[in-house]
């Protein structure tokens, strides 16, 4: 049984899969509440959305898409957000989630993903938000930043779907704090019900096109498969969650300190 049944959704019409990692047990008690969030693209953040969101305290947001994701879609912030990209797949762009080809020609994209290789492509493009070169330096950038302290306020991290490259950084912040990898991999499932509004009505798409939608949802959404690939990448290149962040991300000891006493609440 999941260690933190509270429900941490912030439910939201223009930005799905929001959520506060807050109250999830770890070493020392439970991540501090309203601290740090997680989402998809907040693109078309609008309407009521928008003073929730201002109600919740974040200044600053980690974008961790690619530059064409960004540029098609910029956040709707207020100016007074500080926005930081941390572009984790730079070194290997054609990886990212988000492809435009499935919405202009679903039935080609679903010839290309055939006999698993879309499951396969999804497991290697989480191990590469382990050991890419530019993931290291984005997730470095990423947690260098959370613990600066004239850094104020909440913050937030997210990519397009805030599944995948959002997912790991909620996994490797949840295991650097001490959460029990099954708290973890609870946290990383809840995407594929919370996506729900956003994958939808791109199934309900390629099934009008002829294209059979169970081997599209694998490919929006998250499986056990691709954490354990991340989890794999890690173990393999690196050791332990601490030897990633040692020696992969090159934080320091005190550095790790800092994460753990910003983020750790006494339950």
């Amino acid at each position: 049984m999941s260690s933190h049944p509270i429900d941490r959704r912030v439910l939201l019409s223009t930005a799905p899969n929001f959520r506060d990692l807050g109250g999830i047990a770890v070493a020392g008690g439970i991540v501090r509440p309203g601290a740090l969030y997680r989402s998809a693209t907040l693109a078309k953040l609008g309407g009521d959305d928008v003073d929730t969101v201002a109600g919740l305290d974040i200044r600053t947001v980690y974008d961790l898409r690619t530059a064409a994701e960004r540029d098609g879609a910029p956040d709707n912030l207020p100016d007074s957000v500080r926005m930081l990209w941390l572009d984790v797949l730079a070194d290997n762009a054609q990886n990212a989630a988000a492809t435009g080809l499935l919405m202009t020609d679903p039935v080609t994209y679903a010839e290309s993903i055939g006999g698993g290789r879309g499951i396969a492509q999804m497991e290697e493009a989480n191990r590469n938000f382990v050991s890419l070169p530019s993931a290291l330096d984005a997730y470095r950038a990423f947690y260098t930043d959370l613990i600066d302290v004239k850094r104020t306020g909440a913050a937030l991290f997210h990519c397009t779907t805030g599944k995948d490259r959002t997912g790991w950084a909620a996994t490797s912040f949840l295991l650097l704090l001490g959460a029990d990898e099954a708290d973890v991999r609870a946290d990383y499932l809840q995407t594929n019900t919370d996506l729900t509004p956003m994958t939808e009505p791109i199934l309900e798409f390629v099934s009008s096109k002829g294209v059979d939608a169970g081997l599209i949802r694998p490919l929006l959404g998250v499986r056990d498969s691709y954490f354990d690939a991340a989890l794999d990448e890690m173990h393999t290149h690196f050791g332990t969650v601490e030897d990633y962040a040692l020696n992969g991300l090159k934080l320091s000891e005190s550095q790790l300190v800092a994460l753990r006493e910003r983020f750790t609440a006494v339950r």
